[in-house]
């Protein structure tokens, strides 16, 4: 099954790339290999949630936020890789959460992103990961995401 498959299996479309923010590109293949740059997430262009995790907004709605960052993510690896079935494996997944100091829980907030990445690619989408609490994001984003993905030759 191609990847397009699974993403409409999954009920799932691709976003068009989200326009950098600053003086960078969304994503670059340098080797076999794709790196994103953090993806907020974006929906038609607007963040649907700002503000920080554990205070404004609540966990599950961030894992939710993730979830939508990754999926911007997918689509700026298939910006530059042409397709999504050229995607070997996803390497890493990073994920920031703009959190309370006294919030702890971002690897709940982070499976929103790994649990995407694993739906979509199944075993080729077992990553390792961070998930890292941060005082503030871009754009008072809840949460940013990036993905390293090797490419088949």
């Amino acid at each position: 099954m191609s990847v397009g498959d699974r993403l409409a299996e999954l009920g799932l479309t691709l976003p068009p790339v989200a326009a950098p923010v600053a003086a960078y590109v969304p994503a670059v293949v340098s080797g076999q290999y794709v790196y994103t740059a953090g993806q907020l997430p974006f929906v038609d262009g607007a963040l649907p949630v700002t503000g920080k995790v554990g205070v404004t907004v609540d966990a599950d709605t961030a894992a939710g936020q993730a979830r939508v960052a990754a999926l911007n993510a997918l689509a700026a690896v298939e910006s530059v890789a042409g397709s999504l079935d050229r995607v070997a494996r996803v390497v890493k997944v990073t994920v920031f959460v703009a959190s309370d100091p006294s919030f702890t829980g971002q690897p709940g907030v982070a499976n929103g992103a790994s649990t995407l990445v694993g739906e979509v690619f199944g075993d080729a989408g077992v990553h390792a990961r961070s998930a890292v609490g941060v005082a503030v994001l871009p754009l008072d984003a809840p949460v940013e995401v990036e993905l390293v993905v090797e490419l088949t030759a």
